[in-house]
């Protein structure tokens, strides 16, 4: 209780913080974020290594799948994302990623995501977890150490949209998230005893661009991974995105990303053999190849935008076989009247 106290004291103390903040104005009237992608990726970074060393792990047994939202802004009904998180652990995900524009920018929305993904996680470790004099022991294998709760990662993934950093929203975003930019490998263990790994980048693209620092940290290979005779380390890598590549027609906005950072990007993304790039920002359906990679941009799961049912996530099986399979996976949850 104490801890989900300071958790909302510190959520009120930015609001109040942003009642006396400056937003800027763009020359067409838009508001934007008070912080840049460069101090976003700075922060990001930094947060990330001084919490998780070298990398975050996922570890699995076999098969194992996991599921993709987009574009939830959520406000006062926050039913849609907990549709979601519920959707994943009742399906036995590994994880879930949330591709940006989470929240529209209120404190009380964001007090309201955070009391939401603590139930959430709760919930799933009450399901995941066996408590015991020594800490919460995860019942799926015999890797993991004992864990305090706090320990205890949650695997739900977002990467932060431009409708989370305007009015700097950031501030509010960064609290209960910390980091825009990161990866997470998946160690699979095999019915062989054989291991290997998938990769998992998100991508800090809210600003509709990557920023001087995010492809600078890219071209060192901070998210490269190779053995030593130069192949992938990597079965698949899957990138997650806000901003989105493609456009669903040619005659509705597409990407942000500057010409010379689109190329960067598609070359990037072959480089790393990426099977799946997941993106949003655009709220409509989009599936494509482009040199051997796949492409899927996600509708809205905003439950005020799309009132019915209807297939706004995506389920992603990773198969022992190495094969991935992708499915639509349906929401019910419709706005309180």
């Amino acid at each position: 209780m104490f801890g989900k106290m300071k958790r909302l004291i510190s959520l009120f103390t930015i609001s109040i913080c942003l009642l006396t903040a400056c937003d800027k104005v763009s020359p067409i009237g838009v508001l934007v974020a008070g912080t840049a992608v460069e101090d976003r990726v700075k922060m990001s970074n930094l947060f990330y290594q001084n919490h998780y060393e070298e990398k975050l792990y996922l570890f699995v047994e076999g098969d194992y799948s996991f599921i993709v939202g987009a574009d939830s802004h959520l406000t006062t009904d926050p039913g849609r994302m907990d549709e979601m998180l519920a959707m994943g652990l009742e399906g036995g995900d590994l994880f879930y990623a949330h591709l940006g524009d989470i929240a529209d920018t209120k404190a009380e929305y964001y007090v309201t995501l955070d009391s939401l993904i603590q139930e959430a996680k709760a919930r799933y470790v009450e399901a995941k977890y066996t408590k015991c004099e020594d800490g919460y022991h995860y019942q799926g294998g015999e890797w993991e150490d004992p864990k305090t709760y706090e320990e205890i990662t949650y695997p739900f993934f977002p990467v932060v949209g431009n409708h989370d950093i305007t009015h700097n929203g950031w501030a509010l975003w960064s609290n209960i998230f910390h980091s825009s930019f990161y990866e997470i490998d998946v160690v699979v263990v095999k019915e062989d005893g054989n291991l290997v790994f998938d990769h998992l980048i998100f991508l800090d693209s809210a600003s509709g661009t990557l920023g001087k620092t995010q492809i600078d940290l890219i071209n060192q290979g901070v998210l490269d991974g190779k053995y030593d005779n130069g192949e992938s380390l990597y079965r698949n890598t899957f990138v997650f995105s806000h901003t989105n590549i493609f456009r669903p027609q040619f005659f509705e906005f597409a990407s942000t990303f500057t010409r010379e950072e689109t190329f960067f990007l598609l070359d990037r993304f072959e480089k790393w053999n990426a099977t799946c790039v997941f993106c949003g920002h655009v709220h409509k359906w989009d599936e494509r190849n482009f040199n051997g990679v796949h492409y899927l941009t996600l509708e809205s799961m905003n439950e005020k935008e799309n009132p019915d049912p209807g297939d706004y996530l995506v389920r992603v099986r990773v198969k022992e076989d190495d094969s991935v399979l992708w499915e639509p996976a349906r929401m019910y949850y419709s706005p309180k009247k």
